[in-house]
């Protein structure tokens, strides 16, 4: 259920907030790389890092997505991740030519997984 302004920010070099719950329901925030596929958010992150041990665990998930222009237009995205292992590797390779122009040189060890947000509720801000 994107909008026209979360597949623009999404397509764009746009930073994202990614919010996790622990286990006691605090939030937890990380900065990615994100972006758009089959109506879905997509993003990546190393297996065994705390997102995906949050994901694991409870798979509510918000997604803040600035515009880098004018970041008071942005959107939140709510709603329910899910984990695949098939097409990691490029997809980082995707998200770091479109954020840096370069190819992904891996910096962390251990396999990457994508995380998928299936997108329940969107707030816009500015659009």
């Amino acid at each position: 259920m994107l909008t026209d302004l979360a597949r623009e920010l999404l397509s764009g070099p746009n930073f994202a907030t990614v919010a996790t719950l622990t286990a006691d329901g605090t939030p937890h925030q990380t900065v990615v790389w994100a972006g758009e596929r089959d109506g879905r958010v997509i993003f990546s992150t190393v297996r065994g890092r705390v997102k995906e041990r949050h994901l694991l665990a409870d798979p509510r998930i918000s997604v803040l997505v600035l515009d880098a222009a004018d970041p008071y237009r942005f959107v939140t995205l709510v709603g329910t991740a899910s984990l695949e292992d098939e097409g990691a590797d490029a997809l980082i390779d995707e998200m770091s030519r479109k954020y840096t122009g370069e190819p992904w040189v891996e910096r962390a060890t251990g396999p990457r997984v994508n995380v998928l947000v299936d997108v329940e509720r969107v707030i816009e801000y500015g659009g």
